[in-house]
């Protein structure tokens, strides 16, 4: 029987997918906005492990058509036993049609371009990827362990490799103060990245709100709703990305939207237009992170 180390996390378009634990936790685990994996101690979990939860899975859900392959990021598995992950994968589900995984700019500089192709052609399509943010001295601040030009460069290995990228960037990061500056330096870093999918979550931290404002120093506000929607309008407005879908799907957002860029541009801009003119169309703070 299989069971999951939990608490166990997936991007939004992963709801219907089957979820294997490649590895526990995540690798860097420094990041202050990030509360997921605080409680779990890193580790790449022993191959026989993955393939004995596969085979139970197999035996009943033969029918599953996508995989995600938790924790934090299974791009740091040894690439071998990667392989022979994927392989299992394939093998085991024929109605298979995609394989994801979460990773993080660490990962994308450690793998080689050759590596990062194998692992693609062995049927991982697709990497959920966090930016966070285009503003290097906020990465710093928030120990994001990568810079701007760390992930304009592992992005660009991993596109030639064959990979589509998912990436996020979270409104709020920066407070009241910087606002502008990290959405409109986002939006700089989403263009020379240029990823399939753009996501935006919203800083949630619960109670840890006084930890993550004790990290960011004494002037630190955060963000009220409508902060939040004048922050994600300076995001869209700031986009030229060439061919990418924009989502803000996940539970934290205000106001859930999807477009395709630069197509739907102006259409995106004028739903975040009526949303700052009638706060009443946005979700409920009660309906958040549900």
């Amino acid at each position: 029987m299989m069971e999951y180390d939990g608490p166990v996390f997936r991007p939004p378009s992963e709801a219907d997918s089957l979820i294997i634990q490649a590895t526990l936790g995540c690798s860097a685990n420094t990041c202050k906005f990030c509360l997921m994996y605080k409680g779990k101690k890193f580790r790449v979990r022993p191959l026989e492990d993955v393939l004995a939860d596969l085979q139970w899975c197999a035996g009943h859900e033969p029918g599953a058509r996508k995989i995600f392959l938790a924790d934090g990021d299974a791009l740091s598995v040894p690439t071998g036993q990667l392989l022979a992950i994927l392989q299992a994968c394939h093998q085991l589900f024929p109605r298979l049609e995609r394989v994801t995984s979460y990773a993080n700019p660490g990962n994308l500089l450690a793998k080689s371009e050759d590596e990062l192709r194998l692992i693609c052609k062995a049927g991982l399509s697709l990497i959920y990827y966090g930016i966070e943010s285009g503003d290097d001295e906020l990465l710093a601040k928030v120990k994001k362990q990568a810079a701007t030009e760390e992930m304009v460069e592992g992005c660009a290995k991993a596109h030639r490799a064959g990979l589509e990228i998912s990436v996020t960037v979270i409104l709020g990061l920066a407070g009241k103060q910087g606002s502008r500056r990290h959405a409109e330096l986002s939006a700089a870093l989403l263009n020379r990245v240029n990823p399939r999918y753009i996501a935006c979550l919203m800083l949630m931290l619960g109670g840890f709100e006084k930890t993550y404002q004790k990290v960011m120093g004494a002037d630190f506000q955060f963000l009220d709703k409508m902060e939040f929607l004048q922050e994600l309008r300076w995001l869209v407005s700031g986009l030229e990305v060439k061919d990418s879908v924009f989502r803000t799907n996940h539970a934290s957002n205000y106001l859930p939207l999807k477009g395709d860029l630069p197509r739907d541009k102006q259409r995106l801009l004028s739903t975040i237009d009526y949303g700052l003119a009638h706060p009443e169309i946005l979700r409920p703070e009660q309906w958040r992170a549900l």
